[in-house]
């Protein structure tokens, strides 16, 4: 059942996929709307008391009090939120395994093929530009021949793209790059790596740069250069539901969002965080080139991502050797002068035993307590790293209390993550989220460095 932002309940998930068809009738006599909806710091995500907020939260509140209106407890409809990955949720709805989208979702023709939409939430929505502090100057839509936009790939942005490569091929000029981020990134998350210069360009709705522009202060906001200026934001649902429609329509039409509503909720509901930095500032390139062998050299002695490994030492020292902390740790990966007898690695002053040292303690950790886990590779170290974070037995309960919740165990990302910002707050959350962050951004890096060095177009990245 919803309730009222402010006093909903300490969240119970219930994540179950389903399978059920049927129109509105239908979920009324099981009682349940179950929404499809990303988790995000914008549209939907967990505080740590358990309760769920975001913009898509309040937003659907109001359509629980429209359908149970003047009902008794014991007739009403409850909506069940469903977290769901971007690149999922279309899929998802189309499978049955959800009845409604909410999720700033814009209408295409493509998506018109696969599902329905409401009355527009939202027309006239533009598409921008947005570009880091460091990326040069735009000066028409042109400007963006032969750039390189970072979007996720199951956006509508994508399209926006085609259409705009299509005009610059009529003009005979060579096409915009689309860098693919990974499906799990919502536009926010986007927008905190072009902030922090780890990645050029962007396209995202208006309301959302301006919004975000107020939180992330080095974003450059093009709104003179727009790839689409009449998009219409909606609620969607599957094909065949003249009843859900009825009353979407009516909501929607009462409900219209405007900038002024998106901004109130946004600051109703952000997360404090600490941002990524700027790691492909000069300096910090300098750094990386430096200790690029070093990381190679024991990623592969270690059988670890060596990208991987430099994105925590980026995080733990902006891989800085002369960094000490209050506890005593060392240098780039931040070992401690303990930690790196045990490992007999040599003297951890040396940036080489540094960095060995971390990796092969990071080897250690993931083989003692994942390496028989049902995990991807990639899982693997994200967990390890959360338990260098907080601590393995914190991070095992964490994962137990996952599966009791209807959420995978054994993934990190929208499962796992959510108990653990639930449980211990953000800290770690945003540890493993910042490690990711710069593990894409220095796959930008060397992409990049590879296809200046074949002179070949950037077409995309390797996110496992």
């Amino acid at each position: 059942m919803t309730h009222a932002a402010t006093d909903d309940p300490a969240l119970k998930f219930d994540t179950k996929a389903n399978t059920i068809f049927g129109d509105f009738d239908m979920m009324k006599k099981r009682r349940v709307v179950r929404v499809l909806i990303p988790y995000s710091k914008t549209f939907y995500f967990i505080d740590n008391s358990g309760t769920q907020r975001g913009i898509m939260v309040e937003l659907m509140h109001q359509f629980d009090k429209q359908i149970n209106k003047g009902l008794k407890p014991s007739q009403k409809t409850h909506l069940l939120f469903i977290p769901t990955a971007r690149d999922q949720l279309i899929p998802q709805l189309v499978a049955g395994h959800g009845d409604v989208i909410a999720a700033n979702l814009t209408i295409t023709p493509e998506r018109e093929e696969l599902i329905d939409f409401s009355t527009p939430l939202a027309k006239n929505v533009r598409e921008v530009v947005i570009a880091s502090s460091n990326a040069p100057k735009l000066e028409t839509v042109d400007s963006l021949s032969g750039k390189s936009l970072f979007v996720n790939p199951s956006t509508s942005y994508i399209s926006s793209i085609v259409t705009l490569n299509k005009n610059l091929a009529e003009k005979s000029l060579p096409p915009a790059i689309v860098v693919k981020a990974p499906g799990n990134f919502e536009p926010e998350d986007i927008l905190e790596m072009v902030n922090a210069n780890l990645a050029d360009y962007t396209v995202v709705d208006r309301y959302l740069a301006l919004l975000w522009k107020q939180i992330y202060p080095n974003l450059v906001v093009y709104e003179n250069i727009t790839l689409r200026d009449d998009g219409s934001i909606a609620l969607a649902m599957r094909k065949d539901s003249p009843l859900l429609r009825a009353q979407l329509d009516k909501f929607t039409t009462a409900h219209k969002i405007g900038t002024s509503f998106g901004n109130q909720q946004v600051y109703k509901y952000l997360r404090n965080t600490k941002w990524v930095k700027d790691a492909r500032s000069q300096e910090e390139l300098d750094k990386f080139y430096q200790v690029t062998e070093i990381f190679r050299k024991y990623g592969e002695q270690y059988n670890v991502d060596w990208l991987l490994m430099a994105a925590q030492g980026y995080q733990e020292s902006r891989l800085d050797q002369t960094v000490r902390s209050k506890s005593g740790a060392i240098g780039v990966m931040q070992v401690l002068p303990t930690t790196g007898k045990e490992l007999k690695v040599g003297d951890i002053r040396q940036v080489d035993p540094n960095i060995n040292a971390g990796v092969k303690y990071i080897r250690f950790m993931s083989d003692r307590y994942f390496a028989d886990q049902p995990m991807t590779e990639m899982n693997k170290l994200l967990f390890t790293f959360a338990s260098y974070n907080a601590g393995p037995a914190k991070i095992a309960r964490l994962r137990k209390e996952a599966q009791t919740k209807g959420l995978d165990p054994n993934i990190w990302f929208n499962n796992v993550e959510r108990i653990a910002q639930q449980r211990i707050g953000n800290e770690t959350v945003q540890y493993v989220s910042n490690i990711f962050k710069y593990y894409i951004a220095y796959q930008l890096i060397m992409e990049q460095m590879k296809a200046r060095k074949h002179e070949t177009p950037l077409t995309g990245l390797k996110t496992q």
